[in-house]
């Protein structure tokens, strides 16, 4: 062997060296490689960093300025993240090390398969009991600056501190955490490629990782994003009619749920029940020190709004159509009699017929794009389950369908 091909083959097993890592985990062995590319819909800048790609950044922007048409710009994206600082949040979002007896992790509440949701009125923590709200969706999170239902946080990474350290969700506190992750002999690897200049690993590096996994979780491709740039044929007769009662001056729900996210990120006061038994909560009232806020909530997006059932702050609502009915049933209908709450002027008596209301939850079901879901990783390098057997089960699924059709590692 000459000296060139013998430099091209030291050259070659540093790099495999240098991004694999390997586990053994029941069995199996595992390679954890952080990847190199972005995910679809963004491209690499001149810097390394990922940037998002999409049409509606050439549309003009109508923010503020009352409901946008179909063709409105989106508001700024949280972006500038490294492939492997993605990646590397990808691992920590599914992995239980995170939370306080290694039983949950962030997709324990925020499932793929479940629109980054679980399907729980109100989620189950780390004490088996459940915990006062019900979890939101993730998608698109990377577009706004309100998180958790009482807007009590402001980033991302306050956002991902929440769940972390609160004793009836993950149960954790960061000595603890950060002693879990630092004796990870994987993590410590893989938080090197990432950060080279750290020799520890931080809370601030791990609330980045995990704001980068989660910027990445882009839908915006859905049937009705079609429609809007142009293919009118993609939506039926229905789901038009759906759509021109959603966004009328009588219905009104494009004036909190505005496109293109179906969000303004606002704070509103809509006067939903609280589950039979539960005490009246005071929502963003306590947040922003605000009366006027009390019982208020911010506007959910409605991007794949029929993974994410049941619906409201509280999961007080089974289905689309009993949501929707809500609005057309009485101002302050539903608000207790001991309370005097300063609703939302949108909140009034719409009158809307059955076949209305039907239209609309029609409509609302062209909102549905998963097509950017991320593979859910197999194994994580703390070596506990995922989640457990059942989503264990739903993992394999996913992946073998990401695979069918492109989307797979």
């Amino acid at each position: 062997m000459n000296q060139r091909c013998v430099i091209h083959t030291l050259s070659f097993i540093i790099s495999f060296l240098f991004m694999n890592v390997s586990l053994q985990v029941m069995g199996k062995k595992t390679d954890f490689i952080l990847k190199s590319d972005c995910p679809p819909s963004f491209e690499k800048s001149t810097d390394g960093t990922c940037r998002l790609v999409n049409l509606y950044q050439f549309y003009n922007s109508v923010q503020g300025r009352g409901v946008g048409g179909t063709q409105t710009a989106l508001p700024k994206h949280r972006d500038g993240f490294t492939p492997a600082e993605i990646d590397l949040g990808r691992y920590l979002f599914f992995d239980p090390l995170l939370s306080k007896d290694g039983s949950l992790s962030c997709a324990s509440c925020h499932q793929p398969d479940k629109g980054f949701s679980d399907q729980r009125d109100r989620s189950i923590g780390v004490t088996g009991e459940k915990v006062v709200r019900s979890a939101p969706t993730l998608w698109n999170v990377a577009f706004l600056d309100k998180f958790f239902w009482d807007a009590r946080a402001t980033t991302l990474e306050e956002q991902a501190i929440g769940p972390l350290f609160d004793p009836k969700e993950m149960g954790n506190n960061p000595t603890k955490l950060l002693q879990d992750v630092n004796a990870n002999k994987l993590y410590r690897e893989l938080f090197k490629r990432v950060f080279p200049q750290s020799n520890m690993i931080t809370l601030t590096q791990i609330t980045r990782v995990l704001t980068a996994f989660q910027s990445s979780l882009i839908s915006l491709n859905s049937r009705y994003d079609r429609y809007a740039h142009g293919a009118h044929y993609v939506l039926t007769d229905r789901e038009i009619a759906g759509m021109n009662v959603f966004r009328s001056f009588v219905a009104r729900c494009a004036e909190c749920h505005q496109p293109p996210l179906f969000t303004n990120n606002q704070v509103a006061v809509i006067g939903t029940p609280e589950p039979e038994g539960m005490p009246f909560d005071v929502g963003a009232e306590k947040t922003f020190n605000a009366k006027k806020l009390r019982g208020g909530f911010k506007v959910p997006t409605l991007r794949n709004i029929t993974k994410t059932a049941p619906y409201m702050h509280s999961g007080g609502f089974d289905n689309l159509f009993d949501s929707v009915e809500f609005y057309t049933k009485g101002r302050g209908h539903a608000v207790p009699k001991n309370e005097s709450l300063q609703l939302h002027w949108h909140i009034w008596e719409p009158n809307l017929t059955k076949e209305e209301i039907q239209l609309i939850v029609e409509f609302l079901g062209t909102l549905t794009d998963e097509s950017l879901t991320p593979t859910i990783p197999a194994f994580v390098p703390s070596g506990l389950p995922v989640i457990d057997q059942e989503y264990q089960l739903s993992i394999t699924k996913h992946n073998n369908n990401s695979s069918a059709t492109g989307n797979g590692e």
